[in-house]
């Protein structure tokens, strides 16, 4: 029987044939737009503390990292394999000779089949590409690109300094050297409709990408959107859990069958959390939920696409 969405859990076990577990390292790069050499602040909904673990600790070595990470994951599990994950701001944006070694050391750590990396659209080199390109020949390489929405007005609002056009650009480019491309959607900003949150789904469908991670907005302490909630809440509204659940089916049935959904709901600490609030629901308990759904009203990923 087909099932009724691309699981990521279902590709990892067609894949590897065992459980692999990502790792996160956070390198200290920082990114064009929170540097200066496009912008400053960052984009506006970041907060990097509701991300990392403790052990992706950019003043420890990737070697320290993936032991502390693999140490962590080794206690519930066993016979793991392993993913070096570069989450952490831009892991692209620094210079080539940084980051080929900041690589290697990942890749030379016991068990670690491969890496995943983190960045944006317009922090990719054609030489990294290429290096990237000839290390997927031998070991698993999955890019991942913050999106966050097809809309370059939303683009423009949240401080990401990239256009859509250059996430088109950097997908084909990724997907023409045979690598494995995921993108990253933020779905919830106030002033996008529900119809611009479809159109999201139809329009990355047209890009060759192999993996799709889907977010709720959440308002978090510390950065510039949580400045601009407590100074007029009015402004934002937000899904109730229900509410979002149908909006991620409509998503769903709208987004091409093909794609490796990875996840649909953001997680971030209570510590750090202004809004929505959802009673801690995880990533997990929240796709089960998908599932169902999509049973209930009998429909699928792909159907509408």
């Amino acid at each position: 029987m087909q099932p009724a969405y691309n699981s990521y859990s279902a590709y990892i076990r067609n894949a590897f044939g065992e459980r692999v577990q990502k790792i996160s390292i956070n390198t200290g790069y920082s990114c064009p737009n929170r540097d200066g050499t496009k912008g400053l602040g960052g984009c506006t909904y970041c907060n990097i503390n509701s991300i990392k673990p403790d052990y992706a600790n950019a003043k420890k070595s990737v070697t320290e990292q993936l032991k502390e990470g693999i140490d962590f994951f080794s206690k519930k599990h066993t016979s793991l394999k392993y993913l070096a994950y570069f989450q952490s701001y831009t892991n692209t944006y620094s210079n080539n000779e940084e980051l080929i070694r900041t690589y290697e050391e990942a890749l030379s750590f016991p068990d670690v089949m491969g890496l995943v990396i983190g960045t944006r659209p317009d922090c990719i080199s054609k030489e990294i590409i290429e290096y990237l390109h000839q290390i997927s020949k031998t070991k698993y390489v999955s890019v991942e690109l913050g999106i966050e929405s097809t809309n370059d007005l939303t683009l423009q609002k949240i401080n990401r300094c990239h256009t859509y056009a250059e996430t088109i650009d950097a997908v084909e480019l990724l997907a023409k050297n045979n690598l494995l491309v995921g993108g990253h959607l933020i779905l919830g900003f106030p002033w996008e409709s529900r119809s611009d949150l479809i159109a999201h789904a139809q329009k990355v469908s047209l890009l060759p990408l192999k993996f799709l991670k889907i977010h709720h907005l959440q308002i978090l302490e510390h950065t510039q959107l949580a400045k601009e909630y407590k100074l007029n809440k009015e402004a934002f509204s937000f899904y109730d859990l229900q509410e979002y659940l149908l909006l991620i089916i409509e998503f769903l049935e709208n987004l091409r069958p093909d794609i490796v959904v990875q996840r649909f709901i953001s997680e971030s600490p209570k510590a750090l959390l202004l809004a929505p609030h959802w009673k801690g629901v995880k990533n997990y308990q929240f796709a089960t939920l998908v599932e169902q759904k999509l049973k209930e009203l009998n429909t699928w990923q792909g159907r509408l696409a």
